[in-house]
């Protein structure tokens, strides 16, 4: 479970992926993608990911070198790492130091797309835990016939069938290379909920040790032997066409190996890092372009959203709309709310290294979808699938489709040119912050009624996006490919479909309302460049949803938390509500001067984790910003694996949910994106960080796994909205609600 080794050789690079590997993990593999191409169905009986790789040795090995689990998921900061560990060792009924977990490779482990979407416990903790029990079944049969007693006196612990009397075999010595060469049953034996000896306890992750002392812990710090530097020289704005470049200097200068050049592809190849970036500066310098003034007036940005044409996504229907006379209603309500483009400012610049040698190409990538991206580098450096191999290594910030894969094609493009020799492409922090796919700019119209007794009666809400995922599935998505001599398109944006959604994710409120109309104006024009941003059009629909619940409250003369439960049948959902306003002391709460209190709810994506929060904020005419004095979340995921973990997630998805809502917006202006920096686009800063943050997991042993890593982002927007408006009695409708905008909107 330790960090592996970073420092590699060729040669144990082009000695992976032999028999052993071949026999436990890629025949699956390649079986269920030619199943899928034949056009058969995945096996929808079986559980969590099982149902498109339903082989056991897919997913489990063990052998006298110890026990070996496989997941397509990649580590990306969730902790997940941790959890699959301590789900395998639960039901294999061994210690978590008993398990090496071998993560996204495309060699090795199975497919399982991208980890997105909170999906990896749901999808791959699923897979494991009934393929680990299977074979835990499958070993104590055995010992059973070899022990010559029955299975029911039999117990399984510390990776041993024990009999009574004391008489034990050890796993390696029942099991042969086929023996979990067996197909997954829809039912396993799974372990007692009620007798967990390591689910349910927050073991330290394996993850951080490395990030914490500064190891090699990222694809930022890898590093191969007889290894080269690359630099792109990025074109300065969208669109831009290169004209003309003086290389010859260029290749004078120290170290410089190779300038590259594609059409409008332009970087330069050095043996030390430094000097590759002053080739590249000097390059740059040398460089001329032609650009085109292509993006809209910032100022007018909503504006074009609603003027754009768009396409009606019908999100939720329920009931006969009333007449709108106000005379039907005891009060009615409507807002507008809108958010512009965000970055997802990974803290390292995105970085890949690419490897071609005998015609086949190796990539360490921080993507997350290794096989889509294989897919795609395949198709743009002209090579079968078969001679590529992606190999997920964790990379220093990630937050959704960032520009993890671009690195990786550069790296690919680049590494074609220097066969023989490992390339590492790193972007700079203006590549990062100018190129990489943002989350879209949205808009939301919501309209309310409460009738006498203070129920809703009716709701309409209207959100407009763009797409919300441009990820990888083939070329044409790979930004580099748009600059090449022959260069690829990206294709026609299309909208992600229901229940998990991208600009309609959490649209549809989960309160109880008799007449209810939700659309979703899906807005195919994309002047900058999309893509998936954690928790997609999550943050932005439950920020809007929870602050218009918030204005109906009050509208009513109702207490928010009670407002909000009395509109819930859901035992779950009420059970998040009451415990984040008894822990916060919601009822109690005293009020200072120039202090409120917020909450909101969701369950994200309607059908994953439950999270409700209470904010306390400050705000103060005199300070910059308001401030974050405390946060209460309660949280219910199903069975919590890793407690800590989930704290953990939650309380990220807190932090960066609050820098989105206060500060976070990407500026442009007709030609060039000017967000370039961190002056220029601010983060929250440790300074700025709320005080206290108590998160309260509801753990419910045998239940589903429900996705947690993304839920946090839309009611802590909400909250914070909430909490704003409370204390400085002010509607606080557009993001980000910056230290400015609430006092200009306090002193008009």
């Amino acid at each position: 479970m330790g960090v592996p080794d970073m420092k590699v050789s060729r040669r144990a690079v082009l000695s992976t992926g032999g028999a052993l590997v071949v026999s436990f993990a890629l025949a699956p593999s390649l079986a269920g993608a030619a199943a899928r191409s034949a056009g058969r169905a995945a096996d929808r009986s079986l559980p969590g990911s099982l149902r498109s790789t339903p082989m056991l040795d897919a997913w489990l090995r063990i052998d006298a070198g110890g026990i070996t689990v496989f997941t397509g998921k990649a580590e990306l900061g969730q902790g997940i790492k941790t959890a699959l560990i301590q789900v395998a060792a639960e039901e294999l009924a061994v210690q978590p130091q008993a398990i090496t977990l071998v993560t996204a490779d495309t060699a090795r482990t199975p497919d399982e797309g991208y980890t997105a979407g909170s999906l990896s416990m749901e999808d791959s903790g699923t897979a494991i835990m009934n393929a680990a029990a299977q074979a835990r079944e499958i070993m104590m049969r055995l010992a059973s016939e070899r022990l010559r007693q029955p299975r029911g006196e039999l117990t399984a612990a510390q990776g041993a069938v024990i009999a009574p009397g004391g008489r034990r075999i050890a796993y390696a010595d029942l099991v042969s290379d086929r023996t979990l060469h067996v197909r997954a049953e829809p039912r396993s034996p799974l372990g007692n909920p009620a007798h967990r000896r390591v689910m349910g306890r927050s073991w330290p992750r394996v993850d951080v040790p490395a990030k914490v002392f500064g190891e090699r812990a990222f694809v930022q710090d890898l590093r191969l032997a007889d290894m080269v530097h690359a630099r792109v020289v990025r074109p300065p704005s969208y669109g831009a066409r290169l004209r003309s470049v003086e290389t010859a200097p260029i290749l004078r200068l120290p170290g410089v190996l190779r300038v590259v050049r594609n059409g409008s592809y332009l970087a330069v190849v050095a043996r030390r890092e430094y000097q590759a970036i002053v080739a590249m500066e000097a390059l740059s310098r040398s460089a001329s372009w032609e650009e085109t003034a292509s993006l809209p007036h910032q100022s007018r940005l909503f504006a074009d959203l609603l003027a754009w044409p768009s396409r009606d996504v019908p999100v939720g229907r329920r009931g006969r709309p009333p007449s709108l006379r106000r005379s039907h209603a005891a009060t009615m309500l409507e807002a507008e709310y809108r958010r512009g483009y965000l970055m997802h400012g990974s803290i390292g610049p995105s970085c890949a290294v690419a490897l071609f040698d005998h015609g086949a190409l190796t990539v360490w990538t921080q993507t997350q979808g290794v096989y889509p991206l294989r897919s795609a580098l395949a198709g743009l450096i002209g090579l079968p699938e078969s001679r590529v191999r992606c190999i997920q290594v964790e990379g220093a910030g990630c937050y959704g489709h960032n520009g993890a894969d671009d690195a990786a094609a550069d790296a690919a493009l680049i590494a074609k040119q220097v066969p023989g020799r490992p390339v590492r492409v790193q972007w700079m922090r203006a590549d990062e912050h100018k190129w990489e796919p943002y989350g879209p700019a949205m808009l939301a119209r919501v309209r309310g009624a409460l009738d006498a007794a203070g129920h809703i009666a009716w709701w309409q809400y209207q959100v407009w996006s763009n797409t919300h995922s441009t990820r990888p599935g083939g070329a044409r998505e790979l930004m580099p490919a748009w600059y090449l001599e022959r260069p690829l398109s990206p294709p026609a944006p299309r909208p992600l479909p229901l229940p998990a959604g991208g600009g309609d994710r959490n649209a549809l409120p989960l309160y109880r309302i008799p007449s209810l109309r939700v659309d979703y104006r899906f807005v195919p024009k994309m002047p900058l460049r999309v893509s998936a941003l954690r928790s997609l059009g999550a943050h932005f629909n439950v920020f809007a949803i929870e602050s218009f619940m918030d204005e109906l409250a009050r509208a009513g003369k109702l207490d928010p938390v009670e407002f909000r439960l009395r509109h819930l049948d859901d035992p779950r959902a009420l059970a998040v509500i009451r415990t984040a306003a008894e822990r916060f002391g919601w009822r109690a709460y005293r009020r200072l001067a120039g202090c409120g209190k917020g909450f909101a709810f969701a369950r994200y994506k309607n059908l994953a984790a439950y999270l409700a929060i209470a904010v306390e904020v400050s705000v103060d005419r005199g300070e910059p910003m308001p401030r974050v004095l405390r946060v209460v979340a309660a949280v219910d995921s199903g069975e919590a694996v890793n407690p800590d973990g989930i704290r953990n997630q939650i309380e990220g998805g807190i932090i960066q949910a609050f820098s989105w809502t206060l500060l976070e917006s990407v500026k442009f202006d007709r030609t060039r994106i000017t967000s370039r920096d961190w002056a220029s686009y601010p983060i929250l800063r440790f300074s700025a960080a709320p005080r206290s943050v108590e998160v309260v997991v509801l753990n419910r042993p045998g239940q589903p796994f429900l996705g947690t890593g993304e839920a946090a982002q839309g009611p802590a927007a909400g909250a914070l909205a909430n909490a704003l408006a409370d204390a400085a009695g002010l509607k606080l409708q557009d993001l980000p609600l910056s230290g400015d905008r609430i006092k200009g909107a306090m002193g008009s």
